[in-house]
């Protein structure tokens, strides 16, 4: 099959031997070749005649599917080939077709209505004005009813697919206006047709499956809503039908959701008893556990409900038919069982409560104060809804859980946290108030001592900390008792030792203002380092305690540094949480004395050090590339947060150096460090994970140590020059782009910036000139530091060994890279 063959070839024959070719071959050449062929016989004037034989009922699918897509692509794309006396032929075939095939298959059936209703939209303006109509006597039975040999199956696709090629199809406004604004006209028609086929007895549910299916497409077109209400009432009462409730509800749901009920207000308001009448099959579908029923029920309510929210706060008058759509809602919300294992319908309320919410908010203030007052008891009986449908299963329940469920379950769980802090912005800090009461009445209350689980305590807490997360909750009066009760809880699970810990993790800034109360945390975060099933919420835990209250922690810095040296000398946590850990001392450190801090520094890095040295001297292997990436991430993430560039403010308000350069502790590690990273470079040149991760040890150093790092600019220059030009990568571009950030007005400096500058240009523009097309980021990291030399250092580019000219150049090859970022970042270069 040739891709370039003569017009006179798209014949039937040709054009089958080309689907057999793209179906069956297994050579990808050759599909690709037949698929191009096939396209430009499409869009030939011969498929207007080649389409009818692939129609022929001696076909296969396969090939009437082409033939009816050929024939829907011609009148779609090339109706101004036609005559308008083959127009009027064409409307007879398709029509003749239909009847043909309105039993089957499927597939070449929707695609004939397809094309019909595109041919309607060509016509309806002005050669077929009464198209629906027309259509109606066609296909419909001699007393209306429609059914008689599978006629009105084939009308229904063809209304179904008429609105939705209308919104597909392309038209100047004006014209698509007008279309629209005359199929609107015809839905007084087509009701009347719906409800007799919806409300029939001896209609077929396949017929009524038809007819609900259309329903939606036409609201969308803005049809008049008041001669709809009546289908749709018709559409709910088929929700009793067990066969058709699956189609009845998207029908519900796209027909609820259209917002131009908004233009139709008393048609809503009539719409909202008829919903309401479902509580009792809802209540019925909890009981049996028909999950499906109650599902979809739930997606129909909550339709209304989130749409219309709006609308139907706004008719104050009929705020009890609301209410109890509201409350509905809510006994969705609370529908028993965990989710999603017993239930997936209360996952499907939470975002209509941020709508009620935020509607409220919105409305005059009489209107909105008559609604808090009526819905705050709503919303506090929804945080204990909310709080137990986040409740763990026992244990034995929860480890009969598919991995998938617990996935769903925690993303739930974090879908419900939003939703609590969301509250929290209605309900105010009494809300915290009622958690704490709770919580201390299951600790403290002896009577109850027995009858709570600790699912109970871990919900609680559970809403503390989803607060807590994202509320400033420091005028509270309710926290120092939190962390008072904390002591009394007995950890049973590790679900509830987490959630002790992300709590307390939570409250990190309150405790930066309350730095009493610190030991009394310390003394449940710090043993919990020790547990390798409580790594993430304890290392998380401390992290934020020692970012917000470092100032504060002195007294306590042995007990931590001992902890989590332990902690990381065992290997207790995985390598994500070993960074964490050493973050978290670094910011520790930052606040310490500085004549403490050079010891204890060391007295931290000297294992990791040690173990730098044993894996420079190893063979490669992945063994040791995983260990000396893990070494390297540690010390790089203990520079990140490694702070000593200023003391506070001194009396001339102007902050004090802590350490000379020279004698700065993080320089003297670096120092000591950099003959181990130069020895472990020249093993792993190639190795573009060890480069970063190297590389990354002086980003994150540049970065919190700014000017004090002079004294290693000149070595890292050489490290940086010898390292690019035996291997070019995109970290040792980006770290020359920082080092010309922070020093590009130091004249001590400048120079060495300068020559490895000049170093790395000339070997990229060896690397266009070879072909970059397959290291982007090496071009998008290039890219980016040019632009940093153009913005603060131009006068570099008079040097005779840096052409600005081969970098212009390269900017124009990097405009053909189809990578966003690399496009980006030489998009910069040139604005």
């Amino acid at each position: 099959m040739s891709a370039s063959s003569d017009s006179t070839e798209f014949t039937a024959e040709a054009v089958e031997r080309a689907l057999q070719q793209l179906y069956y071959d297994p050579d990808m050449v050759q599909k690709n070749v037949a698929q191009k062929w096939l396209a430009q016989a499409q869009a030939s004037p011969q498929a207007w005649h080649f389409c009818w034989a692939l129609l022929s009922p001696d076909k296969v699918p396969e090939i009437q599917f082409f033939g009816a897509s050929t024939l829907h692509n011609k009148i779609s794309s090339h109706w101004q080939e036609l005559s308008s006396e083959l127009r009027e032929s064409l409307r007879s075939q398709i029509l003749t077709h239909l009847c043909h095939f309105a039993l089957g298959p499927k597939v070449v059936l929707t695609r004939l209505c397809v094309a019909l209703a595109s041919l309607i939209l060509h016509t309806l303006l002005d050669s077929w004005p009464s198209a629906m109509p027309d259509l109606l006597r066609a296909f419909q039975g001699r007393e209306g009813a429609a059914e008689a040999d599978g006629r009105c199956p084939v009308l229904l696709e063809v209304l179904t697919v008429l609105p939705e090629e209308l919104q597909s199809r392309k038209f100047t406004p004006g014209t698509r206006a007008r279309i629209q604004a005359t199929l609107v006209q015809e839905w007084t028609l087509l009701c009347p047709l719906l409800r007799e086929l919806l409300r029939c007895e001896g209609s077929a549910c396949s017929v009524k499956e038809r007819a609900l299916r259309c329903l939606p497409s036409w609201l969308a077109l803005g049809v008049d809503l008041g001669e709809s209400e009546g289908v749709l009432q018709d559409s709910l009462a088929l929700l009793k039908v067990p066969e058709l409730f699956d189609t009845a509800v998207e029908s519900i749901v796209g027909s609820l959701s259209v917002p131009d009920w908004q233009r139709s207000v008393d048609s809503l308001l009539n719409m909202l008893p008829c919903v309401l009448e479902l509580q009792e099959q809802l209540k019925r579908a909890v009981q049996d556990r028909d999950m499906e029923t109650s599902h979809g029920i739930c997606r129909v309510v909550v339709a209304l409900g989130e749409t219309h929210c709006r609308t139907l706060l706004e008719q104050i008058g009929h705020w009890q038919g609301f209410q109890a759509l509201v409350g509905m809602i809510l006994s969705c919300t609370a529908i028993p069982g965990h989710y999603p294992v017993d239930e997936t319908s209360s996952s499907l309320t939470l975002a209509f409560w941020y709508t009620l919410q935020d509607d409220i908010m919105s409305l005059e203030t009489e209107k909105q104060t008559f609604y808090l007052q009526l819905y705050r008891p709503v919303y506090f009986q929804l945080v204990d809804v909310l709080l137990h449908k986040a409740r763990f299963p026992n244990q034995h329940d929860y480890a009969s859980w598919s991995s998938d469920d617990k996935e769903q379950f925690r993303t739930y769980r974090v879908d419900i946290s939003d939703t609590l802090m969301c509250l929290y912005e209605l309900l105010g800090p009494e809300l915290l108030r009622k958690l704490y009461d709770k919580l201390g009445v299951l600790l403290t209350d002896a009577t109850r001592s027995h009858s709570y689980s600790w699912q109970d305590i871990e919900a609680l807490l559970f809403g503390f900390q989803s607060i807590a997360d994202t509320v400033d909750v420091g005028y509270s009066d309710v926290i120092p008792g939190l962390i008072g009760l904390i002591p009394l809880i007995s950890v049973t699970s590790v679900q509830l030792a987490e959630t002790v810990m992300l709590t307390l993790g939570s409250l990190a800034e309150w405790l930066a203002d309350h730095p009493v109360m610190v030991p009394s945390v310390l003394c449940i975060v710090l043993p919990a380092l020790s547990d390798a099933d409580l790594s993430v919420p304890a290392v998380s835990a401390l992290k934020r305690i020692c970012r917000e209250c470092k100032h504060h922690l002195y007294p306590h810095a042995n007990d931590i540094l001992a902890s989590s040296q332990d902690a990381l000398v065992k290997k207790i946590h995985k390598s994500p949480q070993s960074t964490w850990l050493m973050q978290a001392l670094g910011f520790l450190l930052s606040a310490m004395p500085d004549e403490e801090i050079p010891e204890k520094l060391l007295s931290l890095l000297s294992p990791h050090i040690r173990e730098l040295e044993r894996l420079a001297d190893h063979a490669l292997s992945p063994a040791t590339k995983c260990s000396t990436l893990q070494v390297l991430g540690l010390i790089s993430s203990m520079f990140s947060t490694l702070d000593l560039s200023a003391h506070g403010e001194g009396p001339d308000g102007v902050k004090g150096r802590r350490f000379a350069a020279h004698s700065n502790p993080v320089v003297v590690v670096l120092q000591q460090v950099f003959p181990l990273i130069q020895t472990l470079l020249s093993k792993w040149l190639n190795d573009t994970e060890v480069v970063e991760a190297s590389c990354a040890v002086f980003e994150k150093s540049l970065k919190t140590l700014g000017g004090d790092f002079a004294p290693l600019v000149p070595q890292l220059c050489e490290l940086i020059s010898q390292l690019f030009s035996a291997f070019p990568q995109a970290s040792a571009l980006d770290l020359v782009r920082q080092l010309l950030q922070i020093f590009d007005c130091d004249k001590e400096h400048v120079s060495s910036i300068a020559a490895v500058l000049e170093l790395v240009t000339n070997v990229t523009v060896s690397v266009f000139q070879h072909g970059a097309r397959d290291h982007p980021d090496v071009v998008e990291s290039f890219m980016k530091l040019h632009a940093q030399v153009l913005k603060r250092k131009a006068d570099l580019y008079c040097s005779e060994g840096l052409d600005i000219r081969a970098v212009f150049y390269c900017g124009i090859l990097a405009l053909r890279f189809p990578e966003t970022p690399t496009l980006k970042s030489t998009c910069v270069l040139f604005s």
